[in-house]
Order: C-alpha cells, then structure tokens, then sequence
C-alpha cells in the first residue's frame, strides 16, 4: 500500500468514526466502539504502508500508546480520586459554601469556580470534580448538562493562562517558548474575558431557581473521614504539578503516587470494618465508567496515528505556506484543535519555528497557548475536558452543538481579540 493511500484512509477513517460518534443516538452505535475502530484501522493503514520490520515505523506505534497510557493512568487515578470525594460525601465542603438556590448566580459561582481551580489543577481534573459536583445540586439533567457545557469553557479558559492548567501551554513553557510569569500576565485578562463573555451568554435565559438545590448541598449526609478524605483527595491533585516540577517526571506519576497515599489512608481508616467497603478504592475502581475511558483511548489513539502519518504537520505547514500570518495561522490552529487533540498541532508549530524566529514569550507562542487552550471548547470532541464531559455526562455531540458551540466560539474570539488589543498598545 503506499503512503498516499494510506494517509487517504486514514483520513477518510477519522472522517468516518467522527460522524458515527457525532450521530450516535441516531445510529444506536456507542461512541466507544466507533472510536477503538477508528484508532485500530488508522494504526493499521499507517503499518500496511511501511516497510515491514522498520523500527523506526514500528516504534511510532510504541510511542504513541505510551504517551496515550500517560493520559488514560492520569485519568484513571483523577477519576478514582473524584469518585472516592463523592462517596465519602466530602463535596460538602464546597456545597456547604453554596447560599443560593438562583440558576445564575449559581452559573456565575461555578463558572469563576471552575476558571480559577483549573488554573491551578488542569482543564481535565477540574471538569471531573465540577461535573460531579454538579450532580450533587442539579437534578434536572437537562438543566445540568447547560451548566456542564459552562463549565467545559470555563475549565479550558482557567487552563489556558497558567503553565500547569493546559497541557498544550504546559508544552509551550517545558520547550521554552514562554515563560510563567509572562504568560500569565498576558493572558490572563484575554482568558478571562472569554469566561465572563460565556457567562453572559449562558446566563441570558437562565431566570429563577434550581429547586431543591439547597436541601442537597447542606442536607447531604456524611460518611466518616469525608473531610479528610476531600482535602487528601485535592491535596493529591494539587502535588501533582509539584511533583512534576520537583522530580521532571509526568504526570501521571504524581496522580499515581496522590492515589496510592490515599488508598493507603482510607484502608487504615476503613480496612478494619466490614461495613465501610463501600468506601475503600477497590469498591471505587468499580463504578468507574470504563466504557467513558475506552472511548478516549479511541480517540487519542486514532489522533496518534495521524500524527505519526504526518498528517497534522503536512496541515501546520499548509497553513505556514498559504495564511502567512500568525494571528490567522494560531486563531485557525485553536479552531482545528476543536476537531483534533491540540497537543500534535501545538507540537508541529513548535518543530515548524524556533525562538529566532519568534523569541520567548512572543506574540505568537503566547497567542498559539490561548488559542489551542480555549479553541477546543468549541466542540465537545475538541478537548480533554469535553470529552471527559462526554462521557460521564453522556451528553450528545449535536446537543452540545446547538446549545454550547456558538457560545465557546464567540468567547473564544471575544478573548483572541481582548489580547489583539494588549500588544497593540
């Protein structure tokens, strides 16, 4: 087979597997079994390409599993933690915090909630602790699935200014391309203002209260430890950037060891009564949706294999070529990213330009950070914390495409022009 009509397939697969996912309640079809097919035929188009026992060839395969592993372990142990907060009832903690039953004045708490703790975790735990936080107060699944939607902007736009909050940002400042302080101070403002111009949005039709919503966030009852349990359980996420930056190891390992301190503490709190097994990790592990975590190995891996084809850089180098313009080239980058991971298409920028062309903390690497960050937002497929959403929440792409992807696309331009207007003057 050669190498065009491989990538042809290849294409044409992702082509394929994303309309089945998109059209899934139509279809009947699970998500998760149109993704591993979409990631099992692309990495078999790409091997019948090459030269049988190239190891150069054969390792992308490697190379693209375990950077996909790092991700699925990371979620795995930040789902398992999550899990482990919500059935020692420890989300009282932040409930408690919560005075209003006001659809918007709760969208509005949420929503700077979510902005700020995403800045500090990253865009995908966040969206796993605000998700399950909000089944606790909204009951109407309807209801929640807007504030969901929010809340997925919201996680995106909080990851984008700092370089622990976004995994593509996080690639920018390990590289050198920017710098903390730097980026940070930039885009910050831009990054907010897309929040607050999403809050606006959302908020316009939401008019009077969630019933009930009291009653659950103060009348929950407790389990033993669950205090402990949740500032261990967020101190575990906390550390793992701090692990990461003490130790240069990723991040999963940190998840890793943040996991396995508390399920050593929870079994010497637990493990001597039979009653409290409900509490424990082994009994968490198991109300975990493996179906979600095998539809985003699907996806990651399928993005993976257009990687090592090439195919996202042949895009990035398109766009060199044709746009010429770096504002266009990174707003037109952040809008791709909606369709496909943002990490190969921050990387092939990065391999495309060096700091002589653009120096650290430039207009182009800074605007490329917010841009990839935010941009994925516009789809539910387009980042980790959407997909993430999609999974625990089992929203629908086309809902989310009605309801939330003009709302993320507005705030994603409100924020690209907010920055536009910093560096002009």
């Amino acid at each position: 087979m050669s190498t065009q009509l491989a990538d042809l397939l290849i294409g044409l697969t992702f082509l394929i597997g994303y309309l089945f996912i998109i059209f899934e309640t139509r279809l009947k079809v699970n998500k998760s079994a149109s993704a591993l097919l979409m990631a099992t035929f692309s990495w078999m188009f790409f091997m019948l390409s090459r030269e049988s026992g190239d190891l150069t060839h054969a390792s992308k395969i490697s190379e693209g599993i375990g950077e996909v592993s790092q991700i699925i372990f990371f979620l795995l142990g930040a789902m398992a933690l999550v899990e482990l907060i919500d059935v020692h009832r420890g989300f009282r903690v932040i409930t408690d915090l919560i005075q209003t039953n006001s659809k918007k004045k709760l969208l509005w708490f949420l929503g700077f909630f979510t902005f700020f703790l995403s800045a500090i975790l990253d865009n995908l735990t966040t969206t796993i602790v605000m998700v399950s936080l909000l089944r606790k107060l909204v009951e109407d699944k309807r209801e929640r699935m807007l504030l969901a939607g929010m809340v997925v902007i919201a996680a995106n736009a909080g990851g984008a200014w700092t370089p622990i909050g976004d995994v593509t940002t996080t690639m920018l400042w390990i590289k050198g391309n920017i710098t903390t302080f730097a980026v940070m101070k930039s885009l910050f403002l831009p990054s907010f203002v897309s929040l607050l111009v999403a809050l606006l949005l959302f908020g316009r039709k939401m008019k009077g209260k969630y019933p009930g919503v009291m009653n659950r966030a103060h009348k929950e009852p407790s389990e033993p430890g669950a205090r402990l349990v949740f500032f261990l359980g967020v101190g575990a996420l906390i550390f793992v950037p701090i692990f990461k930056a003490f130790t240069g190891l990723p991040p999963f390992m940190g998840m890793l060891v943040g996991l396995g301190a508390v399920w050593v503490t929870t079994d010497l709190m637990h493990g001597k009564k039979e009653a409290r097994g409900h509490l424990r990790i082994p009994h968490i592990l198991t109300r975990i949706d493996t179906s979600g975590i095998l539809f985003f190995l699907g996806i990651l891996l399928c993005i993976s294999a257009m990687d090592a084809a090439g195919l996202l850089e042949k895009m990035a180098h398109f766009l060199d070529e044709k746009v010429q313009n770096i504002t266009l080239i990174a707003t037109i980058i952040g809008l791709i990213s909606a369709v496909v991971d943002n990490v190969p298409l921050v990387a092939a920028g990065i391999g495309m330009y060096d700091v002589q062309t653009f120096p650290v903390d430039s207009k182009f690497w800074q605007l490329l950070a917010y841009c990839a960050g935010t941009g994925g937002s516009v789809l539910i497929i387009g980042s980790a914390a959407g997909v993430a959403l999609m999974s625990l929440e089992k929203i629908d792409f086309v809902w989310y495409l009605r309801k939330v992807s003009w709302i993320a696309l507005l705030s994603y331009f409100a924020g690209i022009a907010v920055y536009l207007g910093l560096v002009s003057k």
